[in-house]
């Protein structure tokens, strides 16, 4: 804990910390929540360079997406300090602390009096995650792109996804390519489409826009009062990137019906309901943003999501279970089956998937 005022000690604060609390969210970065005495409030974090190689260039955009964001903000005479997270610089003007030890900390203002879900209870809920993802978008509309650094290169290139798949089948690193003929014959089928967004971005069909990348109903804010969308975190994977990546994997993740990893296929579907409410949500705020096209292939990006995280699924599968962490012998293999099931449920309903986004833009 000594170690803890420290790095606390080494930000732009007034006062010592009285509390420091661990919150107990997430599996990537450790996090706490550090209350001042003079009773202002801050969440401290570390920074896993394990997965974020280059935290300085990360930092970068958070601070300069999160700038943007609060200038919108203020032209709309909204509170700057609940609707955006806010970044506390260190002593020296950086955004973030390096340790002796090589650990890089940052901190942002807390926001209080809010909740989030990690589950969607009520389809209201993922309404309102649409509205505050897709506000998101809007608020950045007009970024600079040429000032974002690109943190994770070919994040969502599915092509590459793919390829990368086929070439673990080859090498058959742990002897499971047996075992998987039928979900790869799936794949293959599907290598076309694939590629398909990128080939749009590089003759320019698609623009690229700020995009989260991590468009999970808990990365949204929701206000304790009004029980409206508040405020977008969890920044990490902010970066260029496609509307509909960040659609689509909203879809993908939370209109499921059935969790990530249900080993009973038979549950797992496309919700229609939670997908019309995210629509809905999600083209009130950004409509008028979005080209003809963009608006067009929203639905396309709720099945090439659900096909890259299969293909990277199984591919972890197949290579000895190296990247996602798993719980059973076979669970990359049941997340990948049980994402090749909800892509089929996509498929089958995926007329009615434009008709609901075209019923939004009138």
């Amino acid at each position: 804990m000594e170690h803890i005022k420290h790095v606390i000690g080494q930000f732009v604060l007034n006062g010592e910390a009285n509390k420091i609390l661990p919150i107990v969210r997430g599996h990537i970065n450790t996090t706490y929540r550090i209350i001042m005495n003079d009773g202002k409030q801050y969440t401290l974090q570390t920074i896993n360079t394990n997965v974020f190689r280059k935290p300085d260039l990360l930092m970068d955009n958070i601070v300069a997406v999160t700038n943007h964001i609060q200038g919108k903000i203020k032209e709309n005479g909204g509170d700057v300090d609940r609707e955006c997270l806010s970044v506390v610089l260190t002593k020296t003007g950086a955004s973030l602390y390096r340790d002796a030890i090589g650990q890089c900390w940052r901190m942002y203002g807390y926001i209080d009096n809010v909740k989030s879900y990690d589950q969607i209870e009520e389809p209201i809920q993922m309404y309102n995650a649409g509205v505050g993802f897709g506000r998101f978008q809007k608020m950045l509309a007009g970024f600079p792109m040429d000032s974002l650094h690109e943190t994770i290169p070919n994040f969502h290139n599915t092509e590459m996804r793919m390829k990368a798949l086929f070439l673990a089948a080859e090498e058959d690193a742990v002897g499971r390519v047996a075992e998987v003929r039928e979900e790869l014959s799936f794949f293959e089928e599907r290598k076309e489409f694939a590629t398909t967004f990128v080939r749009m971005i590089e003759r320019g069909a698609l623009p690229l826009r700020v995009t989260h990348n991590d468009t999970k109903v808990n990365n949204i804010l929701i206000d304790d009062v009004t029980n409206d969308a508040l405020c977008v975190i969890d920044l990490d994977t902010v970066m260029p990137g496609l509307a509909a990546y960040d659609f689509g994997d909203a879809i993908r993740y939370s209109a499921n019906t059935a969790a990530e990893d249900e080993r009973d296929l038979s549950k797992v579907g496309l919700d229609m309901e939670l997908y019309e409410q995210f629509a809905h949500g999600f083209l009130s705020e950004v409509k008028a943003d979005l080209t003809e096209t963009e608006t067009r292939y929203l639905p396309h990006g709720a099945t090439m999501m659900t096909l890259e995280n299969a293909v990277r699924f199984l591919t972890d599968y197949l290579q000895g279970d190296v990247y996602f962490q798993i719980h059973r012998p076979k669970h990359n293999l049941e997340r990948a089956r049980c994402q090749i099931a909800l892509l089929k449920s996509m498929e089958q309903q995926f007329d009615a998937m434009c008709r609901i986004v075209d019923s939004y833009l009138i």
